[in-house]
């Protein structure tokens, strides 16, 4: 595909929360935006619901008055073929069924025009088997969004093996230019956020059922140790700064008292042998000079600092007693 024209005009199929957060996205980034949902009738509900949701931010203060204007500016359509005629990206966002999925991404395809982008907001199932559905599969990609969708930053953008690489390109400009932070990654089980979300669910879980700690107590501390940490670093940057060898002795420990599945991981060994250890060597997963060094650091207390005095402002938690079983008895 040759077309490397930024998208001005989106078709949103689907006005449920997801699709709902994205139009309200486009329209204030000045994109015209067409949405429908499964009937006319619903189609309309859903412009009254994006009028009420964003009123409901602008009272909030979350959002100037001017936004009033520029989500009211969203129409409808009578059908998807009228809805995706004129689009240059047509997002569907339906739900996470193969059959209503094959259906209406197959009735996009047919009827956007020819250098249109076709993506689909699912969060799980295989780009290959959805790019099945689409003749001209090379315009095809997933784009992965995250609730609230108008206020989350990132957006998976997930290639099928078909996916011309003009048009993840094309995507991820259309994604900056409109405030998001785009990341381009592998289809594979549940993508790469929502991996990394479920395998940090399921040892919070594991943690409350041995005992360890309350919910809430969980809560907490997650929210003010790596977790605090988080909306700044990814956990590569995070353990650069933390000492990769350090990283590797407490997998050691991990191993020794929870079993194999915890040995350092191969890619992190291979690392550390060869003398990354993080910023403290100046190389571990990135490279630094000194002066690259001294300032991320630098730059990372001062992000801390504003956050910390930010999180200060949530009341503690409020945490029921805790005890031995004897205490309880």
């Amino acid at each position: 595909m040759q077309n490397n024209v930024m998208p001005q005009r989106a078709a949103i199929i689907g006005a449920g929360t997801m699709g709902l957060g994205i139009a309200e996205c486009f329209a204030l980034a000045g994109k015209d935006v067409v949405l429908i949902d499964a009937s006319p009738e619903l189609s309309e509900l859903a412009l009254k619901r994006l009028a009420h949701r964003v009123r409901a931010h602008v009272d909030a203060g979350l959002l100037e008055p001017s936004a009033l204007d520029r989500t009211a500016a969203v129409k409808t359509a009578k059908d998807l073929a009228t809805a995706v005629a004129d689009a240059d990206l047509v997002l569907e966002a339906v739900p996470e069924n193969i059959d209503i999925k094959r259906e209406v991404l197959s009735a996009c395809d047919r009827g956007a025009p020819l250098e249109a982008i076709i993506a689909t907001n699912t969060s799980s199932l295989p780009m290959d088997e959805l790019a099945a559905f689409v003749n001209r599969d090379e315009r095809f990609l997933g784009m992965h969004w995250f609730n609230p969708p108008e206020w989350t930053p990132a957006v998976e953008i997930i290639p099928s093996s078909r996916t011309d690489v003009g048009v993840v390109k094309r995507l991820r400009e259309f994604l900056l230019a409109i405030g998001k932070r785009p990341a381009a990654v592998g289809s594979a089980p549940g993508f790469v956020a929502n991996r990394i979300q479920f395998a940090l669910f399921r040892e919070a879980i594991a943690c409350v059922a041995e005992g360890l700690a309350t919910p809430a107590e969980l809560d907490e501390l997650v929210r003010g140790s790596f977790g605090f940490r988080l909306p700044f670093y990814g956990p590569f940057q995070i353990a650069d700064m933390a000492g990769l060898d350090v990283y590797s002795n407490i997998f050691g420990v991990l191993e020794r008292g929870l079993g194999e599945q915890w040995q350092p991981p191969e890619l992190l060994r291979t690392v550390v042998d060869a003398g990354r250890h993080g910023v403290k060597s100046f190389a571990g997963f990135y490279e630094y000079s000194e002066e690259e060094r001294d300032k991320m650091l630098l730059e990372r207390d001062r992000r801390y600092a504003a956050l910390n005095q930010l999180l200060a402002e949530l009341p503690p938690q409020t945490f029921a007693p805790r005890g031995t079983a004897d205490d309880q008895d």
